[in-house]
């Protein structure tokens, strides 16, 4: 689970003139965005990998135009509206360049639909002739130029199209698309959520083929929820959402050849539970990553298309999970680079079938993340977290494993943006307390300009607030387990008080919250509760990110179990410190985090004086099958993994203050956990504090609705801690 914060990242902070330094409010952070750093989003690269877009209002007009990564000037306008020559004046939201720059699609009235899927009206602008059409009346998903720039491919009504640009002509490859039955082209809720993409179909390279995912839900169960907008009655919102245990939708991938005009399913013997990729290997071999249903076993079958042949080119197992991500692509060999924890840390291999592989890098210590390969100079280039877990930097290595290099030196927390082919990355930079600076580099590490450095915000912040430094730090549990940790102090502490502790946590799978990077949202929330002489504290503990296969494997079938020991001997090691008080120590989380501080206040309810859950699981029974599954099996398997540590069964324990807060349109958690949450603690007759957000989903955003959550947490706390 992830919690992503539907923001403008490209509004422009408001600045309060401060005559001297104060505290943080709440609505300094929520109402006033004081310290949201300006991005750099919108650049797109060209093909070529020297050029990238911008999308800009001038006049009136929305341009795209052409840039020179080497020296950031406009070599050519790619797009204006002024060159259409028939009316236009929609807002354009997003837009696609074919490879050959001739066709530009242009997104207009976008809607969002679940965490990456969204729908828009799409036109196709043709520079040639300076014509406008649409490719559909109705609003599409997944509009894509194929590489060849004859058609527009784009999902409708669950159903899958080409639009030929030069006959502007629509054909239909799928016709019995139907909402919770049958989807073409697009993947459903599960997929999207826990395999992180909604693009169901890949064209080969050379626009022969197009590949496609069929998902068959009609033996999926249906989840409900009511919406009550403004209306006199409310309407009910259906879709298909497999909890664990439960039915999946059977998924098979078909080939379209466009010459042929023919579609036909790719048959596997003993198909897979799931299909988590598809990518093609070459102009006709597409490779079918799969996972069993228990997620231990990755085979990757490779699909000839000329041939109609398949087989079996790499497996890989695990005695817990095999991750399914993006982090792997071929090379033009036909080898796999991918990244893998089966040395005990996560690293590169190249794989060349089942039989070949080697590993690239080696450590005690995690690559996070793979962008590329620059065939020139024979580099990869990856994230790492290889100082200290806390940390992240940007590297590259040779192909054979030599000359690991440092692409930028600044500690804290670095991630980066490549150029198609690898020629050009922009850094986004930042640490605890120093906001996102953005600068742009060649592939060697030459920096070649800063492109927003946010001074402005840094300095606003540093002139007008009073904040309390972030000090990282980790201890030793009675089990031996060494656990990252940070602390914010209040500005006037004083070692001789006795201080109440916030924890936060949130503890999922894979997951850090520990990080030296820059946070303008929780971070000064925690510097206004500082200021009100709270001390907030954050542990990472065994099941999260950046130390290797077997601390983040070791929940595997019990999560709950060791994550819930770890945040307990935190909360003994903190009442252990001379200036803390441990009779006034609370917690708080978001989504899994809620779902710990819920564990925290029943099953640790002996050392938990308060905690607040936000919509919180609070039974694995509630949740879908691939993000359960994965880490627990199956409830019929492994019934005591999922009831041992639901707080459900423990409401009874239940001795502090407890807030439950939840949206009622969640789509992913549901507003169900709540309410059974709420059921059990009734039943146990234990006094608590609910509140429901209509209409809000697992983000719980929009308008006012942050700022009145932030307020009300705060007094919460301040109330009952």
């Amino acid at each position: 689970m992830r919690i992503i914060l539907a923001l403008l990242l490209l509004c422009t902070t408001t600045f309060v003139n401060a005559q001297s330094k104060r505290a943080v409010t709440v609505e300094d952070i929520w109402e006033k965005y004081q310290f949201l750093a300006r991005g750099v989003s919108g650049l797109k690269s060209l093909e070529d990998g020297a050029h990238f877009s911008t999308h800009t209002m001038h006049n009136r007009q929305t341009i795209i135009l052409k840039h020179s990564y080497e020296s950031g000037d406009v070599v050519d306008t790619i797009f204006s509206t002024a060159l259409i020559k028939d009316e236009f004046d929609a807002v354009i939201d997003d837009y696609e360049i074919s490879s050959d720059e001739r066709f530009i699609l242009l997104f207009t009235e976008k809607e969002s639909i679940y965490r990456y899927s969204s729908k828009s009206i799409v036109y196709v602008f043709d520079k040639n002739t300076g014509m406008l059409h649409h490719i559909s009346h109705e609003k599409v998903q997944l509009p894509n130029v194929s590489p060849d720039a004859r058609f527009v491919s784009f999902v409708k009504n669950n159903n899958l199209y080409l639009f030929n640009l030069e006959r502007q002509s629509v054909k239909a490859l799928t016709d019995d698309g139907l909402k919770n039955h049958i989807i073409y082209g697009a993947t459903d809720w599960v997929y999207e959520e826990e395999f992180q993409f909604d693009k169901g179909y890949e064209w080969s390279p050379d626009g022969r083929f197009l590949a496609y995912y069929r998902f068959d839900e009609s033996a999926v169960k249906e989840f409900s929820m009511d919406v009550y907008g403004d209306g006199l009655y409310p309407e009910q919102e259906r879709f298909k959402y497999p909890k664990a245990g439960e039915e999946n939708a059977l998924v098979s991938i078909h080939i379209y050849d466009v010459a042929a005009h023919k579609s036909k399913p790719i048959g596997i013997e003993n198909q897979p539970e799931y299909v988590g990729r598809i990518k093609w290997r070459s102009k006709n071999e597409l490779a079918l990553f799969t996972l069993n249903r228990h997620q231990n076993e990755l085979k990757i079958f490779n699909y000839h298309a000329d041939r109609s042949s398949i087989e079996v080119w790499y497996t890989e197992k695990d005695d817990a999970f095999v991750e399914m991500d993006d982090d792997q692509f071929f090379l033009e060999d036909g080898s796999l680079i991918r990244l893998s924890g089966k040395d005990g840390h996560y690293h590169l291999y190249q794989i060349f079938g089942q039989k070949k592989q080697k590993q690239i890098t080696s450590g005690k210590w995690d690559v996070t993340a793979l962008y590329g390969y620059h065939p020139d100079s024979d580099r990869i280039f990856f994230q790492a977290a290889k100082d200290h877990p806390t940390e992240r930097g940007v590297y590259s290595v040779k192909l054979n494993g030599k000359s690991l290099s440092e692409l930028h030196t600044e500690k804290g927390w670095n991630s980066a943006s490549f150029s198609k082919q690898c020629r050009y990355f922009i850094n986004n930079y930042s640490r605890v307390g120093h906001p996102n600076s953005y600068a742009l580099y060649d592939n060697e590490g030459k920096e070649i300009r800063v492109l927003k450095d946010n001074a402005e915000v840094k300095k606003h912040i540093e002139k007008s607030f009073q904040l309390g430094t972030t000090e990282f730090f980790s201890f030793t549990t009675t089990e031996k387990v060494s656990l990252n940790g940070y602390m914010i102090k209040p500005v006037d502490f004083n070692a001789k008080k006795k201080y109440p502790v916030l924890m936060f946590v949130y503890g999922g799978p894979g997951s850090q919250m520990v990080k030296n990077s820059y946070d303008p949202f929780n971070h000064f929330w925690y510097q206004h509760l500082a200021s009100k002489g709270y001390i907030v504290v954050c542990v990472d503990n065994r099941g999260t990110g950046a130390r290797g296969r077997d601390f983040k494997k070791v929940t595997y079938k019990q999560i709950g179990h060791y994550e819930l020991i770890d945040q307990m001997e935190a909360a003994r090691w903190l009442g252990k410190q001379s200036y803390i008080d441990p009779d006034r120590i609370g917690i708080w989380g978001w989504s899994y985090g809620g779902y710990m501080s819920s564990l925290c206040i029943t099953r640790g309810a002996d050392l938990f004086k308060m905690a607040i859950a936000v919509a919180p699981v609070t039974t694995w029974r509630y949740y879908n099958t691939i993000y359960t599954e994965r880490y627990m099996r199956t409830p019929q398997e492994n019934p005591e993994g999922y009831d041992d540590n639901s707080p459900v069964e423990y409401a009874k324990k239940l001795k502090g203050k407890y807030l439950l807060i939840h949206g009622t349109a969640d789509d992913n958690v549901h507003v169900q956990n709540a309410m059974q949450m709420v059921k059990a603690l009734v039943e146990e007759n234990k006094p608590f504090e609910q509140f429901m957000y209509p209409d809000k989903n697992h983000g719980i955003f929009g308008g006012p609705t942050r700022l009145h959550l932030y307020l009300m947490m705060t007094r919460f706390v301040e109330d009952n801690l």
